[in-house]
């Protein structure tokens, strides 16, 4: 159910997603899930989370040349099957990640099967930051990735 969810930055031209998942294809990993986004909305989160807090650590200004920058870099988010080797192979691609810990449910492909899963979450006081899914028609059943803020709380409600 925990997962280590690999986060990176990746150039926003052709042809970067096919270096990206042809590297670790032919290094025999599996992509099991997969979301991509443009940066910038990225940007725009941490400057309003930051400004929230107060705890700004550059100018306005700074920060609007950071999200225009942003703009030439899309936010990766993914699993795969052996974290330890994607570590490595990014590393040596030199490109800029971190790791993050996240739950991975697979659920039946039926609906209010997500609604149900995220009521369960909420009741036990956890707020989900993101989530992202996959469906697989073939088997009926679906993988869908969710980030809570706890968790570890959020594991215990499904382990009860």
């Amino acid at each position: 159910m925990v997962r280590t969810e690999i986060t990176l930055f990746l150039k926003n031209v052709p042809g970067e997603l096919a270096k990206l998942t042809s590297m670790f294809s032919s290094n025999g990993i599996n992509i099991d899930a997969i979301t991509i986004q443009d940066a910038t909305s990225y940007v725009e989160e941490l400057f309003k989370a930051r400004g929230k807090a107060l705890k700004r650590h550059a100018t306005a200004a700074s920060y609007s040349m950071i999200q225009e920058d942003s703009k030439q870099f899309a936010l990766v988010r993914l699993l795969t099957n052996d974290v330890d080797k994607s570590i490595d192979l990014l590393t040596n691609g030199e490109y800029v990640y971190d790791l993050s810990p996240v739950m991975a449910i697979e659920l039946d492909n039926k609906p209010g099967t997500l609604a149900e899963t995220a009521d369960k979450i909420g009741k036990a006081g956890v707020n989900i930051s993101y989530v992202y899914g996959s469906v697989s028609p073939a088997d009926g059943k679906t993988l869908f990735v969710f980030c809570p803020d706890d968790i570890d709380l959020a594991v215990q409600t499904f382990q009860k």
